[in-house]
């Protein structure tokens, strides 16, 4: 990376440099390289290091970078594909080796989850807590829904809690035949809870991908994962090995 004056760049410092800065992230550094301190990249690119800020702010939230505590700042590894669509349906905990359950626990769900369930009002369901894991990063926290109903002969597996548990019951999930499910997504804040698990603070952005699985005519589960928006990215059924940029450049690919 040689020196570049931004004086004449009639366009925001920042937003130039961080333009910059992902060129160079391309050609010059590998996932996992610590960059220079803060001090020598402005030097090189002759800009106040409150710019360089800004543009290394920007970079990590489109997932470019990644500030880790006693490391410094890292290039980061490519998204995590999210298959949104419903082509391939499959119950959790079946085909995912990527989400590691947490805890198992009964608990009355949100009204908004206990209409969506068919459950009274008050009735205790099954609360599933899994985390996916990628380059041995959390990306994604999820809170699985489970009414007893779903899962009859639960009771009669001598399970402790824990991650047993959790693996206990959405293997009695899958005793029932699937006969589809429905998914949406939408963009939030991160949540204190889902926050800590995801190393991020509360009210980063994230993305929130409801599914609700149907068998037997109703409504037999229902997961809400939470994942990180600057590691993850949206696919839809076979576009899911389309990549648009693996931020390598052609010239590099060639070679």
């Amino acid at each position: 990376m040689g020196t570049t004056q931004l004086e004449s760049v009639p366009e925001p410092k920042y937003w130039h440099l961080k333009t910059l800065l992902s060129e160079a992230l391309d050609s010059d550094f590998a996932v996992g390289e610590i960059l220079p301190n803060e001090r020598e990249l402005a030097a090189r690119f002759g800009v106040a290091r409150a710019t360089l800020r800004q543009a290394l702010e920007q970079l990590e939230l489109e997932g470019r970078l990644q500030r880790r505590r006693g490391v410094g700042t890292t290039v980061a590894p490519p998204r995590v594909g999210v298959d949104v669509s419903t082509t391939q349906q499959t119950w959790p905990g079946a085909s995912d080796d990527a989400w590691q359950p947490i805890e198992c626990a009964t608990a009355v769900p949100p009204a908004a989850v206990a209409r969506t369930l068919g459950v009274d009002g008050g009735e205790e369901v099954y609360t599933v807590r899994r985390i996916r894991m990628t380059h041995g990063q959390s990306v994604a926290a999820e809170l699985l829904y489970v009414p007893k109903a779903s899962v009859p002969e639960l009771s009669a597996i001598d399970a402790p809690s824990g991650p047993a548990r959790a693996r206990s019951v959405m293997r009695e999930l899958q005793h029932l035949s699937l006969e589809g499910q429905d998914r949406a997504v939408e963009l939030g804040s991160a949540r204190a809870d889902d926050a800590k698990e995801l190393d991020r603070l509360p009210g980063a952005p994230v993305l929130v991908v409801t599914t609700r699985y149907l068998a037997e005519g109703r409504t037999v589960a229902l997961s809400m994962a939470t994942y990180r928006a600057d590691t993850c990215r949206l696919t839809f059924g076979d576009s899911g090995d389309l990549e648009i940029s693996d931020h390598t450049p052609e010239s590099k690919k060639a070679s």
